[in-house]
């Protein structure tokens, strides 16, 4: 027999990605703390040092600590990545539920704006947003992946509320006299929410993965340790003897990321979705 606990409960790869997840949170929040050295000075002396015991991951061309590097870099992962992906799921869901409500023309304006969005090449846009600035930093990121990143949330949004606008508890709240703010944000954001938050998860995967390219052009925030400029530097050094964990440490983490991002994403999938549980 099947219990409330059994089907609100996240399948293995859910929970496995949930781990990922928070163990990237972690380091991102504790990062800065557990790093053993300054992540933006090091010592020329130690440039291309080897793992050891005082460096464990070895130094870079400027003799900082790869480790710290990585940790600080964590914390700037998060940091852009949960404040694009919030900002994008308010502004989308708020955005596609007042299209998909109103409907008529509002809809029409709303969705014609984001399918322009849309239609346009994601990374090109960021590209262009961030190339405006002389020396861009994480609030410029963070607007330039917002602009285009919302669009998203707005048509998951949408949908949802189209079908929700003629359920029988919407019909009966409007009967009553409920005013459409009030039905909006009593009676059809609680339930987009579900839906969005398995945008939000797939979402953090490719934040963390356009912030790294952006870095990795030298268009991200001008900081020696994000993780996309430790790839770009890597990748100038990458035949060097010794020097080509430099590429895989990252790398790595972005992976680790990135897949953490979309096993979660199923999961929460599964679960918000009765017709795909048990599956």
């Amino acid at each position: 027999m099947t219990t409330r606990a059994t089907r609100t409960r996240l399948p293995p790869s859910g929970r496995v990605g949930l781990v990922l997840l928070g163990t990237f949170v972690v380091l991102g929040v504790l990062g800065p703390y557990l790093a053993p050295y300054d992540a933006s000075h090091g010592v020329l002396a130690d440039r291309f040092a080897a793992a050891s015991g005082a460096h464990w991951l070895g130094t870079d061309s400027a003799g900082i600590d790869v480790l710290s590097q990585l940790l600080w870099g964590a914390r700037e992962a998060l940091v852009i990545s949960s404040c694009v992906v919030a900002i994008s799921a308010v502004v989308g869901v708020g955005i596609g539920t007042v299209a998909g409500w109103f409907g008529g023309w509002v809809d029409e304006v709303l969705m014609r704006f984001v399918d322009i969005l849309m239609a346009f090449p994601g990374i090109l846009m960021n590209i262009a947003i961030v190339a405006t600035v002389a020396r861009p930093g994480a609030g410029v990121v963070i607007a330039a992946l917002c602009a285009n990143g919302w669009v998203g949330y707005a048509r998951v949004a949408r949908g949802e509320v189209l079908a929700l606008r003629e359920r029988d508890f919407v019909a009966a709240a409007v009967a009553l006299g409920a005013s459409n703010r009030r039905v909006m944000l009593r009676y059809l954001v609680p339930n987009v929410l579900g839906p969005t938050f398995v945008q939000m998860a797939f979402g953090l995967g490719a934040v963390i993965m356009v912030e790294a390219s952006l870095s990795f052009l030298g268009l991200g925030p001008q900081l020696p340790y994000t993780w996309g400029a430790m790839i770009a530097q890597g990748t100038s050094l990458i035949w060097r003897l010794g020097f080509r964990h430099y590429v895989l440490v990252p790398g790595l983490a972005i992976t680790w990321v990135v897949i953490g991002a979309n096993l979660l994403g199923d999961g929460l999938r599964d679960r918000y979705d009765p017709r795909r549980r048990g599956r």
